[in-house]
């Protein structure tokens, strides 16, 4: 999955003169949580550390844990991976130094964090959250036209053709697309549900998934893990942001390493996968700028329920088969 180089890579934000956080923040939003809000999970998180300061990870993790509501869990996970992540990043939020101006955080208010203050606070976020929403955008923009090229059979056009930099045709007003957004269980093919859809009187929310997550885009309602998460759609989109744009078509030419690479990533994440589908989805979509907040695209619902059925634990089987099936 990660042969290959890639000619827009983050290697520019991996220079002497790029904020590291930065660098972090783009990685970090492609393979661990993509719409992260870092001012609230870095304020809930060093709370959290004081609250459970005494208590063993371990003991967290059997015990603790449960007490959490399901949100807080997976917020506290993220946490914990973006302190693995990010360099010395616990050492700067609890003991930063005086000349860290940038935003103070002070919680001596409260008992268990009456010796602990935490230094540049909103300066972190706000990098992290500049690395995260960069990379989002340049994926985005990179994406567009690598779709439609995707999804236009090889030797053929796509009738009546779809726009690149205008998306008023894409979505369910175009045979193609709409078919790959088509929720599954809904068939795209009877005139009255395409009508439907077209005219917006079935409003289709994010957490109906489309069928261009399923493997020949074909979805078994008997078995719906049948090619879930396994379209070719799916692998060439991640190949293109991982690996490289080549890489798609197996003949990698730029010098370059890609952004698997560049952030020593070997294996594919599961937050990954959610990202790259919600990256397609949009781009499939008539939506023409992203927001994560916007209820037509719906992508926030989306991403999340993808993160909701990964992390559930009687998925657990399919899941670890799914992740295998990634990095074979």
């Amino acid at each position: 999955m990660f042969s290959g180089s890639n000619p827009a890579t983050d290697a520019h934000y991996n220079s002497s003169a790029t904020d590291p956080l930065v660098h972090y923040g783009r990685h970090f939003g492609r393979t661990v949580h993509a719409l992260c809000n870092f001012q609230a999970l870095l304020t809930n998180g060093i709370l959290r550390m004081g609250e459970l300061a005494d208590t063993p990870e371990e003991n967290f993790t059997a015990e603790r844990v449960s007490y959490f509501p399901a949100e807080e869990r997976r917020e506290h996970r993220v946490f914990q991976e973006l302190l693995k992540s990010v360099a010395g990043l616990e050492e700067r939020l609890m003991h930063g130094g005086d000349d860290e101006v940038d935003a103070v955080a002070e919680l001596a208010s409260i008992p268990f964090f009456c010796v602990c203050k935490v230094i540049c606070l909103s300066h972190i976020s706000r990098q992290l959250t500049k690395g995260a929403s960069g990379a989002r955008g340049d994926d985005t923009k990179s994406l567009k036209g690598s779709v439609l090229n995707w999804i236009t059979p090889k030797g053929q056009n796509l009738i009546p053709p779809l726009a690149r930099n205008i998306k008023v045709d894409h979505g369910f007003h175009h045979e193609r697309t709409g078919a790959l957004l088509c929720p599954a269980g809904l068939d795209w093919s009877n005139s009255e549900t395409k009508a439907k859809l077209k005219s917006s009187e079935i409003i289709v929310t994010g957490d109906q998934w489309p069928l261009f997550l399923y493997a020949d885009y074909h979805y078994d309602p008997e078995d719906p893990w049948n090619g879930l998460f396994r379209s070719a759609l799916l692998v060439c989109a991640y190949r293109h942001v991982f690996t490289s744009p080549s890489s798609v078509d197996r003949e990698p030419k730029a010098t370059r390493s890609g952004n698997a690479r560049i952030h020593g990533m070997t294996r594919v994440t599961l937050p990954s996968i959610a990202y790259i589908a919600m990256q397609i989805r949009f781009s499939l979509t008539s939506s023409p700028v992203f927001s994560r907040t916007d209820t037509v695209t719906d992508s926030e619902r989306f991403y999340n329920s993808v993160l909701d059925v990964f992390e559930d634990p009687d998925e657990k089987q399919e899941v670890n088969d799914l992740i295998i099936w990634w990095n074979r």
